[in-house]
Order: structure tokens, then sequence, then C-alpha cells
């Protein structure tokens, strides 16, 4: 099936998951993909991920995070730049998101990284999107 945005079809199928309370979610396997899930993973909003690769199309298994009483570590998941209108900020526009407890993910020209690593290597970039 294709998708106009892939990205934003990945924050769905976990803003679904996490609401359902499953233990992991699939999605279908890209580069960027996979970029956006490592960051995620180093910042402590899933517990892992792994590429399937037993259909034509690999496939990321992601394991999604609890607290106690199956409270979810993401409470939020949003797209910032979109398709149809792309969000590009230099290094003095990074954005915070709720004061610092949640993450901007950026792609840069060093890779994906969230807006605070970018801040400090002196990057700008596209502002993929917002997880808190």
């Amino acid at each position: 099936m294709n998708v106009s945005d892939p990205v934003a079809d990945m924050m769905t199928r976990i803003r679904n998951a996490v609401a359902a309370k499953h233990d992991f979610v699939l999605v279908p396997a890209s580069k960027l993909k996979m970029a956006v899930a490592k960051v995620m993973r180093e910042e402590g909003f899933i517990k892992d991920f792994e590429i399937l690769r037993d259909n034509p199309q690999e496939t990321i298994k992601i394991h999604l995070v609890y607290q106690d009483h199956r409270q979810p570590v993401i409470n939020g998941l949003k797209r910032v730049s979109k398709p149809g209108l792309r969000v590009y900020v230099q290094r003095r526009e990074i954005p915070r998101v709720y004061g610092g407890l949640g993450i901007a993910i950026m792609s840069t020209p060093q890779g994906v990284m969230t807006g605070r690593e970018a801040w400090q290597r002196h990057l700008g970039g596209e502002v993929l999107c917002y997880v808190w």
C-alpha cells in the first residue's frame, strides 16, 4: 500500500498501539523510520526495535514502554514537517517541547537526532516530529 507520508503513518501506528496498550507495533521499514525509532529508543520512549526480514517488505517491530499500571511513556506524538509543508529551522530556532520534557526529532545533514543534540552540534534541519 502506498502511503504519501510514511513517517506520519508510523506515528499514527505507534499512537494507536499505545492507546490500545499493545506491547509492540509493526511498521513497514525504511531507513528514516529506523533512524527515528533509534532516537526514540535512546531517549527512552520505546523499549527497543528489531527488523523482521520475513516478508518481501522488511518490517520494524517496535516494543513499547509502559510505567506502573500500564501508563504509557509516550503521551503524545505530533508530525511537524509534512509533505505539503516542510518545516526547516536554524540552530537558534530549534523548538523546545513541553519545556524540555519532550523531544523534537530532526533530520540534519549529519543524520536524524534530537533537537537538543542538533543545538549542541550547531546544526539546523527539518523538524520531523515532537514526542512527549
